[in-house]
């Protein structure tokens, strides 16, 4: 173990988490509001029939409920689900054995299920930068601190486990 890795694991008082600054569900949100905010701009449709858009309510609901299921999981272990606050143990069982960032996958499914719902199509599409975005803003620090934090058990999961699905 690096005297790096040392300090954080063992001395320091691990206060900060993963230093993620800004909320990830903040990235989806802003998001939306933005494809929406062009869609006045530029209206661009999916072209669904509105008999189909109820496929969009219902992905919200299955990211709305796996987002539910992971805070549960969290909570059972006892650890933080914010990546502001430290982590006191690394979630690998349930939806955490699909996805390494199950929540993540959730706020996707939320933003296209959007989307489909208002037959927008900037709101579709939405996921893919919130999906760069939070790459940069949360899951690189995330898996660094959780390397650092927890070494070969983080990695090992890490092989094991895509980072999506």
């Amino acid at each position: 173990m690096t005297d790096e890795k040392e300090s954080i694991a063992d001395s320091e008082p691990d206060k900060k988490g993963a230093a993620v600054k800004f909320p990830p569900p903040a990235i989806f949100a802003s998001l939306i509001l933005l494809g929406a905010a062009i869609q006045m701009l530029w209206p661009l449709s999916l072209g669904i029939p509105q008999s189909l858009e109820i496929f969009g309510y219902l992905l919200v609901l299955l990211g709305v409920a796996i987002a539910i299921r992971v805070n549960s999981s969290f909570k059972k272990v006892g650890t933080a689900i914010e990546p502001w606050k430290p982590t006191t143990a690394i979630v690998t069982t349930g939806i955490y054995g699909w996805s390494r960032n199950p929540i993540y996958t959730g706020f996707c499914l939320i933003n296209i299920g959007i989307g489909v719902a208002s037959n927008n199509f900037w709101i579709f599409v939405s996921f893919i930068p919130a999906a760069l975005l939070l790459y940069h803003v949360a899951i690189a620090k995330e898996e660094a601190y959780l390397e650092q934090k927890f070494g070969d058990e983080y990695l090992a999961y890490k092989k094991k486990v895509r980072r999506w699905i």
